[in-house]
């Protein structure tokens, strides 16, 4: 804990800046930096908080205070300050990323107790893709856009600079993948109850079973563990997690840095499965594939033309996508046989194939509108930033 004097010195250097005035601002860099940082730390709970939320689903009954929850809460309460300090000081943020942190803070609260009203009428909604949680996604989606487009366009050039915007589009992967984990924990789950291992504690079966008006078998299990089509997690993680690892290579403009952001993003899922098991909570599948997919993105970028990039990048990224999700499906019977002595990391959600060519054309159509706003932008004349190291407030 920081000692009353640390406090009153932190408050004599904040307190001059909390004044009134409007997006856009001139920014001196320290507040700049600890505005932004502070988005890292939110959105670092809120990561871990989800990555744990998703484990503690596939065990336990859900309760409105579960640690998960409060964990996220923390980073929820850290991003609501933020959002008010740049909406009411001006500082860090220029009018358009100011109004997509509005919108996404918003967003996100509202679903907050919407959430719970559907969890109250509907028991546990036994999928990750319900409106209620979509509005959550969505909400987050909206908040880290503004907070990248504030650090885009006021950080000083540099490399804190890249590796700052690098985290961002990190999380932002993070959250649009977020409702593919049920698909990577509900398989493994599976997994786990054909080899008599079965990772959820019997008051959740018996509560599922009972909303299903089923016994609890197998095919309660495969309802409770993949309620979603098998083509969703495949054609949703070419079209939109593929999507963000274009953005990141367009937005750092550096060779590696969608396979950097996807490693980055998987890195932590990978460190977190251990954890996660040793303390007996479900794992899950973790999606390598999206790094392999990144390092396509990647080399199409070395092509120049900036839309036969997207028709050759969007067929590479999703020929490779596929194929490694059908890498990690043939390892799914080793995975199985491992399961009991939770052993299994690899693995993939079931892959329908034919799905492909549709993954493969929407992220074309992404790609393309990705090349059209970069060729906006290169044409635009340079805006200024709008952080300078020696404003005053």
């Amino acid at each position: 804990m920081k000692s009353p004097a640390s406090l009153k010195r932190a408050a004599a250097w904040a307190l001059p800046y909390w004044t009134r005035g409007q997006a856009g601002r001139e920014t001196p860099q320290d507040l700049f930096r600890v505005l932004y940082f502070g988005w890292l730390a939110a959105f670092t709970l809120k990561l871990l908080g989800s990555a744990w939320d998703v484990s503690w689903h596939f065990k336990w009954l859900r309760d409105d205070l579960a640690p998960p929850h409060l964990l996220n809460s923390a980073g929820t309460a850290i991003a609501v300050a933020l959002t008010v300090i740049h909406g009411y000081t001006g500082y860090g943020v220029d009018k358009a990323a100011l109004r997509l942190i509005q919108w996404g803070t918003g967003i996100f609260l509202v679903a907050v107790p919407l959430d719970l009203i559907n969890h109250r009428v509907n028991g546990l909604d036994i999928t990750s893709w319900s409106p209620s949680h979509i509005m959550l996604y969505l909400g987050t989606f909206f908040m880290i856009a503004g907070v990248i487009r504030g650090w885009f366009m006021g950080a000083p050039p540099g490399r804190e600079r890249t590796v700052v915007l690098g985290a961002f589009l990190a999380f932002f992967l993070e959250n649009v993948h977020f409702p593919e984990q049920h698909q990577e924990y509900g398989i493994l789950s599976i997994g786990a109850w054909d080899n008599h291992a079965t990772y959820a504690e019997p008051i959740l079966l018996q509560f599922a079973a009972d909303q299903m008006k089923r016994p609890v078998d197998r095919a309660m299990m495969e309802a409770f563990s993949l309620p979603v089509p098998d083509f969703l997690y495949p054609v949703y993680a070419v079209v939109v997690g593929v999507s963000v690892l274009v953005a990141a290579r367009a937005l750092i403009g550096r060779f590696g840095a969608a396979t950097l952001v996807a490693a980055a993003y998987v890195g932590v899922r990978t460190v977190l499965w251990p954890l996660l098991t040793f303390t007996a909570f479900p794992p899950s599948a973790v999606p390598f594939f999206l790094v392999v997919a990144g390092l396509v993105v990647d080399l199409a970028f070395l092509v120049r033309l900036p839309y036969v990039r997207a028709v050759l990048g969007a067929a590479g990224a999703t020929a490779a996508a596929y194929g490694a999700l059908v890498a990690q499906n043939a390892v799914m019977g080793g995975v199985y046989s491992a399961i009991k002595d939770q052993k299994g990391l690899l693995g993939a959600p079931p892959l329908a194939t034919s799905s492909a060519l549709w993954a493969g054309l929407g992220l074309l159509v992404v790609w393309l509108a990705v090349e059209w706003l970069a060729g906006r932008r290169r044409a635009a004349q340079p805006i200024e930033a709008r952080v300078i190291a020696t404003a005053t407030p």
